[in-house]
């Protein structure tokens, strides 16, 4: 999966989740400080993207940093992806 397809999943599930459009979401929009998670819907994210991407995320691998902006939730999602893959997570 491309970058921009992580992106694009990403950004189909925070619409889902948050049920409304998130237009003009970048690389470095916050997830908690500029669309408001909270824990509730981060845990919608995660399970909206592991189901689109084949992922599973790994309560204790997981931290707040992968969830504090987009680029750095999609750097996780691409991780998960390559290991799933036999690769290493960065």
């Amino acid at each position: 999966m491309k970058r921009q397809e992580v992106l694009l999943t990403i950004e189909k599930a925070l619409g889902e989740i948050l049920e409304r459009p998130v237009d003009g979401l970048t690389e470095e929009t916050a997830l908690f400080d500029e669309l408001r998670l909270d824990s509730s819907s981060v845990l919608g994210l995660l399970m909206t993207v592991e189901e689109a991407t084949g992922i599973s995320v790994d309560p204790e691998e997981l931290d707040i940093d992968h969830l504090r902006t987009v680029r750095s939730f999609a750097d996780y999602v691409e991780g998960a992806l390559r290991e799933g893959e036999g690769g290493e997570r960065s």
